[in-house]
């Protein structure tokens, strides 16, 4: 007995006088937990501030067994102002009703002696508020934010989606590290019954919310667009098919409209390969809508204007390479502006052939052919364009009017952009803004523009694309009080398995108002049934053209419009 009390004795000695401080450590680290306090996810918001995205709060609804069912009766403020005993069966009967469960399964998940476990996740704020005035013990809620898309599949491709990590598609991907925030954290002491100690160290971070995104999308063009090309694919029983409205002088994408787009608020409900913005997706080729290309490198290099005379033969050959047209006709006096006017695949090579390989090859690079446009998008292609050197005898010369390549319907958008803008390309900008937690707005700063021509032939070559409208093969294309240019694109698309071709692809790429141009509207409809020659995409951009000129308020044309010689 002495002996054990002399080691105890030296024990004391040990942790009072060597170690004073280490026990109360290690029972301090025992009592101590700590949470996370969940940052708010910031909206992302059009042009005009309308929310496409947001964070709401739900309440997921907890327990503690062991408090519950240690109390047959607990105390209730009645509606008369009295406190009552309410028999605990009553309480859990009521909760069971709130919930939407069974009384069983209630008294199942609130009897044993845990501390802790969930009886409802993700239940609405009038769920919450009604169960927090039932005041049944141990039956607590906790916030959780939930994404929300108030405008369903409006913009759902572009604005995307959230997993249980983070952003999964679109905006919410790309721009995930702005909108997700900065978690906050809770330290607090509990004691060995569970309960925090109220009287211990309670320390609290707040968290950081996530930043405010605003897009440049106009949330009224990108519906009425995602309505117009819906109704097109249906009417022409095609595969899909795209909308996308540009700014010419800024850049700015207003709408970019899929078919079958995706709502966030249930992406499970549509295909993956739909879920996803095509018109930076998918490669395709881009078919005639390229010779406005061709037609701007042959004019910048001296080799040819509007109104030169071209002698053009029903079919024309070179480097033993057959080209013909999709109309049958003989020998044609042709003017240049009269070639683009009816889509004369047969001309257009007779004029390309002036440039070399190198000289092709550089202006598609230059109108941002081959490359990613580097918009804020996850899975953007860069579409197919060969350097010339891998061209065979017939590429080189196809590369012309848009076949053996391949590029996104908005390579072909911002292509055309130059063109509006006197020759400079700038980098699409879907990104307006970035608003912080201070409430100050962080304006994107747009990229510098690449000029790809000179002024002078890109106001040829509007010429030569308003003649298309006026005097060429797209007299269809009209939009009351207002001066219009464009061209069609007809090209075969490629099968899915890469093994030749199942299909077209039909488009048309216009700009307005042509004495100064404000906006291009591309429309794109892949794999339309029935007699291709006879399908037009006019409707369509004649629609979409019209509301976008009258939601900016753009004046109506006061000048005559060109219309081109066709032939001589």
């Amino acid at each position: 007995m002495l002996a054990f009390l002399l080691v105890l004795a030296c024990r004391v000695v040990i942790v009072q006088g060597f170690d004073p401080t280490g026990l109360a450590n290690a029972a301090n680290d025992l009592r101590t937990q700590s949470s996370v306090l969940g940052a708010s996810r910031g909206k992302i918001v059009d042009a005009s501030g309308v929310v496409l995205a947001e964070s709401i709060i739900r309440y997921d609804i907890v327990g503690s067994p062991r408090e519950n069912n240690g109390a047959e009766t607990f105390p209730r403020l009645g509606s008369d102002g009295t406190i009552g005993d309410v028999a605990r069966d009553d309480g859990l009967s009521e909760l069971a009703q709130a919930l939407g469960r069974s009384v069983e399964d209630m008294k199942t998940a609130l009897t044993g002696d845990g501390q802790f476990v969930y009886l409802a996740r993700s239940v609405s704020p009038a769920v919450e508020s009604i169960i927090a005035e039932l005041r049944i013990p141990g039956v607590t809620s906790r916030p959780v934010p939930h994404r929300t898309y108030p405008l369903g599949s409006v913009g759902g491709s572009i604005v995307g989606y959230v997993n249980e990590e983070g952003g999964a598609a679109g905006i919410e991907q790309t721009l995930d590290h702005k909108l997700m925030g900065v978690d906050g954290e809770r330290i607090f002491q509990i004691g060995a019954d569970g309960i925090i100690i109220p009287t211990a160290a309670n320390r609290i971070t707040p968290p950081t919310d996530g930043e405010t995104v605003k897009l440049s999308i106009d949330s009224y063009l990108q519906f009425y667009s995602q309505n117009a090309i819906e109704k097109q694919v249906q009417d022409q029983s095609a595969e899909y098919g795209n909308v996308i409205v540009v700014e010419a002088k800024t850049g700015k994408i207003r709408a970019m409209a899929e078919t079958g787009t995706v709502d966030p608020n249930a992406p499970g409900a549509t295909r993956p390969e739909d879920r996803g913005a095509r018109s930076v997706t998918a490669a395709i080729e881009p078919g005639s809508t390229e010779k406005a290309i061709t037609a701007a490198a042959a004019i910048e290099e001296g080799k040819i204007d509007p109104l030169s005379q071209l002698l053009v033969p029903p079919t024309y050959t070179v480097n033993g390479q057959k080209f013909q047209d999709s109309f049958v006709h003989g020998e044609q006096q042709r003017t240049f502006a009269g070639i683009i006017g009816d889509s004369m695949n047969t001309g257009t090579v007779m004029v390309g052939e002036k440039l070399t390989r190198e000289q092709r090859y550089e202006y598609l690079r230059k109108f941002g052919i081959g490359q990613k446009t580097g918009i804020a998008l996850p899975g953007e292609s860069a579409g197919l364009l060969a350097q010339p050197d891998e061209w065979d005898s017939r590429q080189e010369f196809s590369v012309l009017f848009g076949q053996g390549l391949s590029q996104t319907p908005l390579q072909t958008a911002m292509a055309f952009q130059a063109i509006a803008n006197g020759g400079v390309r700038l980098q699409p900008q879907l990104i307006e803004s970035v608003v912080d937690n201070d409430g100050v707005e962080h304006v994107t700063e747009a990229a510098a523009g690449t000029a790809v021509i000179s002024p002078e032939t890109a106001k040829q070559v509007r010429d030569i694309l308003e003649s298309v409208v006026t005097a060429g093969g797209a007299k269809d294309v009209s939009v009351p009080g207002y001066r219009i240019g464009g061209k069609t694109g007809t090209a075969e698309a490629v099968a899915d398995d890469g093994t030749g071709f199942d299909g077209y692809t039909a488009s048309f790429v216009g700009m307005a108002p042509m004495e100064d141009p404000r906006y291009i509207v591309m429309v794109n409809v892949q794999r339309p049934k029935g007699n291709i020659y006879g399908v037009t995409q006019a409707g369509v951009f004649n629609d979409v053209m019209a509301q976008v000129l009258t939601k900016y308020q753009v004046p109506a044309t006061m000048t005559s419009s060109v219309s081109l010689a066709q032939k001589y």
